[in-house]
């Protein structure tokens, strides 16, 4: 039996055994309808203020273009909150693709230090370079040519990038697209499925509307990260309580949710259409009702797949500090140009076991400096000064930091390849370096020791200045007894 011809009969087994078509996984012309004018009604009236909005509004459309590209591949995988800044400062220095082509790799990675997924700027900035140097500057403006000429750009950051910015009336997919979208046409399946998948985009281009497509696929995303969030969406007050599949799922449910959602108007008897309880087992797209768990009501959609366990990872870091005569220095060494954190600058570190002593580590450490940049360390034995924990999204990497400050260093460069590996960096300079939010961890780390140990030495110092007030006392008690001898003579 062909695929095609498998989910055909399964959808229709759905649509048999519920007796409705509410469970085609589908919408009416109605229903398309109705979203269209409540959502465009409730985004009128609550979308938020930011700067890429701005932006996306004005006449050149080049220039909108490139605002939109800009601010969705920053968006993806990071917050709103996180994004806004590093937004403004990018428009700043770089307003336009001409501006951003001429600029560096070094300079696109310290502008995007701590914003994580750093191949996320290479890609725009290969990008930035291949439309002037290729296409006279003119970003393409359809979703096919966007995905087709534009490294890094995707099915989703091209769909937002023509609707937006040239009003064509193509769909969009992300995160909080699908979580709408699997409450409102019940879809139980994991998100990532291909099935789950090609129904999403489906019910995407079938939603937006020709005349406000950008608007339209900005409400869907707003209405998903303010509304329909995962873990409280506010059903109260959904503009599209009606037409939504896990509400009215429910609504049905004899469960302190259901009384929780009828306590807060969502009942049958406000207009929601609730379907008699019905086997579903059989459709591809329905959730299993053995994973339908009472507790989360709406929020068993979208079912998202299994995670992987991340890999865990140790690393033995070195903070070294060297005193030249311009002032305090710190040694960077510079990634490799591909894979994790690719380009970016580090403190020397390389991979050790979790259960090896700290002799060990720092030996190890001293042997990767010395063969790999020809840095010779004299002093070998060190005392790590504290751990410091990274999340990345595939391993996590657990940092034993040492520190060795005023060493007398002894370059051993030979070639220019090796010297381009290293930097000798101020402190002022650290905080613009392009180094990763880990780096930066390792140095906060590095400081909070040094401002504890100084803070230790003071202490001391204090208390060999002070006064002891009783040797000060036994020395008059001790005058005086010299004194009375000298009157007795």
């Amino acid at each position: 039996m062909s695929k095609f011809r498998k989910e055909t009969e399964s959808k229709n087994k759905c649509v048999e055994l519920v007796g409705s078509e509410d469970h085609t996984h589908d919408f009416t012309v109605d229903e398309i309808q109705q979203i269209r004018a409540n959502l465009l009604t409730w985004y009128d009236k609550n979308r938020r203020k930011l700067p890429w909005r701005e932006l996306a509004s004005q006449p050149d459309l080049n220039r909108r273009a490139y605002a939109v590209w800009v601010s969705e591949v920053m968006l993806q995988q990071t917050q709103v909150a996180t994004v806004k800044e590093y937004y403004i400062r990018w428009m700043e220095k770089w307003p336009t693709v001409e501006h951003l082509s001429r600029a560096s790799l070094e300079e696109v990675n310290e502008m995007w230090s701590g914003l994580g997924y750093y191949s996320r700027a290479k890609r725009l900035h290969d990008g930035a370079k291949k439309v002037v140097e290729e296409m006279k500057g003119n970003i393409p403006s359809t979703a096919s040519e966007l995905l087709k000429q534009l490294p890094g750009v995707g099915k989703y950051t091209a769909g937002a990038i023509a609707s937006i910015s040239f009003g064509e009336c193509t769909g969009i997919v992300d995160g909080n697209v699908i979580r709408v979208l699997s409450r409102l046409c019940g879809i139980g399946a994991v998100s990532s499925s291909t099935q789950a998948e090609r129904k999403f985009w489906e019910l995407s281009h079938k939603l937006v509307p020709e005349d406000r497509p950008g608007e339209f696929n900005q409400a869907l995303m707003e209405f998903g990260a303010t509304l329909c969030t995962p873990q409280a969406p506010r059903c109260h007050v959904c503009p599209l309580q009606r037409n939504c599949s896990a509400l009215k799922q429910v609504v049905k449910q004899d469960t302190p949710v259901s009384i929780l959602h009828k306590e807060k108007g969502l009942t049958s008897s406000n207009g929601i259409k609730v379907d008699k309880h019905v086997d579903i087992e059989e459709c591809i797209l329905c959730l299993p009702s053995s994973l339908w768990k009472p507790s989360l009501g709406v929020c068993n959609y979208p079912q998202k797949p299994k995670r992987k366990q991340p890999k865990e990872e140790t690393l033995a870091v070195v903070v070294i500090k060297h005193d030249m005569e311009v002032g305090s220095h710190f040694l960077l060494t510079q990634r490799p140009k591909t894979g994790l954190l690719a380009g970016l600058w580090d403190f020397p570190n390389v991979a050790v076991e979790s259960n090896q002593s700290d002799a060990y580590m720092f030996t190890t450490l001293c042997n990767f400096l010395e063969n790999n940049l020809g840095i010779t360390l004299k002093q070998r034995t060190q005392k790590r000064i504290a751990e410091v924990s990274h999340k990345f999204s595939h391993v996590h990497h657990k940092y034993m930091v040492f520190s060795y400050e005023h060493p007398e260093i002894k370059h051993l460069l030979q070639t220019s390849q090796e010297k381009s590996k290293i930097r000798w960096i101020t402190r002022e300079d650290l905080d613009t370096a392009a180094l990763s939010t880990a780096m930066r961890k390792v140095f906060t780390a590095f400081e909070m020791h040094n401002s504890g140990e100084n803070e230790k030495q003071a202490k001391v110092d204090r208390k060999r200045k002070r006064p002891n007030s009783h040797d000060g006392r036994k020395q008059m008690v001790l005058d005086g007894f010299l004194k009375s001898k000298d009157q007795q003579k």
